[in-house]
């Protein structure tokens, strides 16, 4: 099984369909798109500061390979780890800048395919509409005056449990 997130623009209500059509659904996967194509698949995404932040690492990393003079083969391994990494955090990435356009993670939701996902997805987001609205929280009961022990100490304690050596 694989999750998906789902991000929804700003003015999203609950229920609203139309909010499903211009949401994404972003897969927590590794993204072989991203692993052979490199920057190409963040420019596809239109994420255009992740893609050319990978661009001028992919360089820098190139010219480092380069300067150091390292063997061809061990090159290639190098390259093939940067493009693993690369594949292993474009989606984190994707959803980072979708969470900083204001289109935070709406929902979660584990399935086989993107299909089943987006089933899912719809199914809870329509249900919202229909479900009645919360009744309002009803006002917490005063709580008792906290107990003074007297302490045989007269300096601070430092700790999390300061309470822990009370006299018995």
């Amino acid at each position: 099984m694989t999750t998906f997130t789902l991000h929804l623009p700003r003015d999203a209500r609950p229920g609203d369909p139309a909010a499903l059509e211009k949401a994404d659904l972003v897969k927590d996967a590794f993204s072989w798109g991203a692993f052979f194509f490199t920057f190409l698949w963040f420019f596809v995404h239109r994420l255009w500061l992740a893609g050319l932040c990978v661009l001028f690492a992919l360089v820098a990393f190139n010219m480092m390979l380069n300067l150091l003079n390292v063997h061809p083969t061990a090159s290639l391994v190098a390259h093939v780890l940067f493009s693993a990494l690369i594949g292993l955090e474009a989606n984190s990435l994707r959803r980072w800048t979708l969470a900083r356009h204001g289109r935070p993670t709406a929902d979660v939701v584990s399935a086989a395919d993107r299909d089943e996902a987006e089933t899912k997805i719809a199914a809870r987001w329509l249900e919202r509409s229909a479900a009645p609205a919360p009744a309002p929280a009803r006002a917490a009961a005063p709580s008792p005056a906290p107990r003074v022990y007297p302490s045989p100490r007269t300096e601070p304690v430092i700790g999390l449990f300061p309470d822990a050596e009370r006299p018995r």
